[in-house]
């Protein structure tokens, strides 16, 4: 019990919400603990103070331009701290003097990617601990950074409550490695029977609504608590009709969609929408949620509405791919219908939309998808969805930032933005697979993984 308890406590600290990233600051007393004098966090707690920020120059063999879509030859990129302060070709950037080089002259170099759709809780099952669930987070937004993810959406923390948030702040107070986060907390669900006392609703699930002002409530509650997002499910279940056609479950009357999506923009926050088909998915384009998210039934009507409602489409086509909805179905249907080939007709008429802007989302969970194997969306958009290399290259980065509203912070390498960086060792414009072996990962100026074999240098 003890040993559980300093497990709680340590998680909390290391945790903490509350928290704020430690700054250059020294203890009001003069230190009289062990090793050098520590740096004190707004919690009181003491730590290693952060290095200095330093003067890095990255030799790029290849660099792809994600805003232009070319792929240039012999470039420079110089960083100071966190930030690109100068790139562009080697004949023209100056390396200054005394400057750390970090030598990728064999290497293609890339923007950080961008996933936009994540899960860094696997879903909550009965008897799993906080603690736990907590640490396997951890361990799993650890992963994908490594594989080259610099920042994500997350999109619900599968019934681990405000976790989610917790492992975000504690990214950007550097206690922990990860990329850099937006998160939509516990999403709302829809009641369609009254409450019941006897029974109550999990406080670390999705938030049950049963009418527009207890949907109002539930946004202004899980902002409160520190959503970035507000997630909403339209649109439930599929199945098949006798004839084959698929069919959607409806969930929240339009006027309460309509209502939880106003409240969401009313507090300078975007609200992302989980649909299959039918109804819902045409509601929630009506009523103007920022991302569509899968759509399966997504037909031309409901396209061209998205692009003239300026919003994004997320389809997380691996995610809705995999083996086990054909043996789903196979079970459902006898054998006679499959979801899958008209989810990829979908995303191909998708991406034959003049206008559409589609993002690049994983939808890994921890069940069915590894974190850290979030570029097979890449291959799978190339290969099933209708895009090129370069169009899923520019939707993982310039796309998927404008999407988050980070467009002057990251998705390209550009001066005045974050140093995100990864390299690959081919050119992923010729074989889209080459993001499935990242050699490289810098964030934020700080090198996170160093395969290349070639060490940095001065």
């Amino acid at each position: 019990m003890r040993c559980k308890s300093l497990l709680v406590v340590a998680c909390g600290i290391l945790l903490s919400a509350v928290s704020m990233r430690a700054q250059n600051q020294h203890p009001s007393t003069p230190w009289r603990g062990a090793g050098p004098v520590p740096c004190v966090g707004s919690d009181g707690g003491v730590e290693p103070c952060a290095p200095p920020p330093r003067v890095v120059a990255v030799r790029a063999g290849r660099m792809f331009n994600s805003i232009t879509g070319q792929m240039l030859t012999k470039q420079v990129v110089v960083l100071n701290g966190e930030r690109i302060t100068a790139v562009g070709p080697e004949a023209q950037v100056k390396i200054p003097a005394g400057a750390e080089v970090i030598d990728l002259s064999q290497s293609t170099v890339l923007p950080g990617l961008i996933d936009g759709h994540t899960h860094m809780f696997s879903p909550r099952k009965p008897g799993g601990s906080t603690e736990d669930y907590m640490l396997i987070a951890v361990q799993d937004v650890q992963n994908i950074l490594r594989a080259g993810f610099t920042a994500a959406r997350d999109m619900t923390s599968h019934g681990n409550g405000y976790g989610d948030v917790a492992i975000r702040n504690a990214i950007n107070e550097g206690r922990i490695d990860g990329p850099r986060y937006q998160v939509s907390t516990l999403g709302i669900v829809w009641g369609d029977k009254p409450a019941d006392p006897a029974h109550p609703d999990n406080p670390l699930a999705s938030t049950v609504v049963r009418n527009a002002e207890e949907g109002r409530a539930a946004v202004r509650d899980q902002i409160a608590h520190g959503a970035d997002w507000i997630k909403l499910y339209p649109a439930g279940a599929y199945s098949f009709t006798p004839t084959g056609e698929a069919q959607y479950v409806l969930t929240y009357p339009l006027p309460v969609l309509q209502a939880m999506i106003d409240e969401t923009h009313r507090l300078g926050k975007k609200a992302g929408c989980h649909n299959y088909g039918g109804e819902g998915q045409k509601n929630a384009i009506i009523a103007g949620c920022d991302t569509i998210e899968h759509a399966f039934g997504l037909d031309q009507e409901q396209a061209d509405m998205i692009v003239a409602k300026h919003l994004f489409y997320e389809p997380t086509l691996q995610r809705y791919i995999e083996p086990y909805l054909d043996d789903n179905d196979a079970k459902a249907t006898g054998g006679k219908f499959r979801i899958i080939p008209i989810f990829e007709h979908a995303v191909q008429l998708a991406a034959a939309t003049k206008g559409m802007k589609i993002m690049i989302g994983s939808g890994v969970d921890g069940e069915t998808y590894v974190h850290g194997t979030e570029a097979l969306d890449h291959e799978m958009m190339v290969k099933y969805g209708g895009f090129t290399p370069l169009r899923a290259l520019q939707s993982a980065t310039i796309v998927n930032a404008e999407a988050l509203g980070w467009q002057d912070q990251i998705g390209s390498i550009t001066e005045g933005k974050y140093a995100d960086l990864i390299a690959v060792s081919g050119d992923p414009l010729a074989d889209i697979t080459e993001l499935q072996r990242v050699k490289f990962v810098m964030k934020g100026g700080k090198v996170i993984r160093n395969d290349v074999g070639m060490r940095a240098s001065k």
